[in-house]
């Protein structure tokens, strides 16, 4: 997802993946590119499916959000949706073919896929192996064409900026990285729970909205917060059974207030950009969380403490249940695959 507000570019030296030197500083770089792209987790899907390469929205995020070596055809597949030549392409296979030498594991025998499943793209990935080629010149023309025209990637990524220039602070008072961090929010009233997955408890929206329940508890939903602006950020859901989606906020209907994981993610819906207002003590990571629809804040439905208590919208009163605590977390080792898509 693009980064936008205080994202602005530089026109400092790019990085190169020959720069990386382990698999978090290979895994870092590719999350650059990714952001000098400009393209969301589902549109690199679309251009990696008009490539005729296999790359899952929520392979991108869950390999993304690790720190292990990507497997080779993960690279191969996701720097050619970035927009990169075949030529570029050799770079970042070749780059990761040396640190995997340099872990002295073979190439094909690192993480990196969605808990073992199939390879994004077709073929064994175990031999170094060259880029694949276009099937013809003309689809190699068109395809650099459209890239030109509809991204203008010809000069951008060699003006854009290193991992390192990337601002270290994306959101004021929270330590997450540039590109986006793993996290779990707490209730700062019940700080045993999470914000997560839940039912609306009145039971007029049968659909999932987020709630506070067990951190722990299996089948829940990873929460990732990508940012999109100076303090603002996307909270994305990743299911391991419906893949990723967004919290939006809901503006009508039966639901209204409540926030619903939505898997039409988009940058420019404002009902999913949520602005986070560091607040109370400096240092202790607890937060406003105000939806850019509104400007109102999120806190728990009639201020109630109990487990499965719905997250809504509502006037910034300064009450307690507002107050919501941050804590960043690693990557999660696994993420399953999606077995369907659409909101649930």
């Amino acid at each position: 997802m693009s980064q936008r507000g205080g994202f602005a570019e530089s026109p400092q030296k790019p990085s190169r993946p020959a720069h990386a030197r382990t698999p978090s500083e290979f895994t870092e770089a590719l999350r650059a590119l990714r952001i000098r792209s400009g393209l969301t987790y589902r549109q690199l899907e679309g251009k990696a499916d008009a490539h005729a390469d296999s790359l899952p929205a929520s392979t991108i995020a869950s390999t993304l959000g690790r720190s292990t070596l990507p497997r080779e055809r993960f690279v191969e597949a996701f720097t050619r949706a970035c927009g990169l030549d075949e030529e570029e392409v050799g770079e970042w296979l070749e780059a990761r073919r040396r640190i995997a030498t340099d872990m002295s594991a073979p190439a094909g025998d690192e993480t990196g896929d969605v808990r073992g499943t199939p390879e994004p793209a077709p073929g064994d990935s175990a031999p170094a192996r060259a880029p694949r080629r276009r099937r013809t010149a003309g689809l190699l023309g068109a395809a650099c064409v459209i890239a030109a025209a509809a991204l203008g990637l010809g000069s951008r990524f060699h003006d854009a900026p290193a991992p390192g220039a990337l601002p270290a602070m994306p959101v004021t008072g929270l330590r997450m990285l540039a590109v986006g961090s793993w996290a779990r929010v707490h209730p700062a009233r019940t700080p045993e729970l999470c914000l997560t997955e839940g039912r609306d408890r009145t039971g007029r929206y049968r659909t999932a909205v987020a709630a506070q329940r067990p951190c722990g508890e299996a089948g829940l939903p990873q929460l990732y917060l990508e940012p999109v602006g100076r303090n603002t950020v996307q909270i994305q859901w990743h299911h391991p059974k419906f893949g990723i989606g967004c919290l939006t906020v809901l503006s009508k209907g039966p639901a209204r207030n409540l926030l619903e994981p939505r898997d039409d993610c988009a940058d420019d819906n404002r009902a999913q950009r949520f602005r986070i207002e560091s607040y109370g003590p400096s240092g202790t990571a607890r937060f406003l969380i105000r939806p850019a629809v509104s400007d109102q804040c999120l806190s728990l439905r009639d201020q109630d403490t109990e487990e499965g208590t719905e997250i809504v919208q509502g006037r910034c009163s300064g009450a307690a249940d507002q107050d919501f605590l941050i804590e960043l977390v690693p990557p999660p080792h696994a993420l399953a695959a999606p077995s369907r898509t659409g909101t649930h």
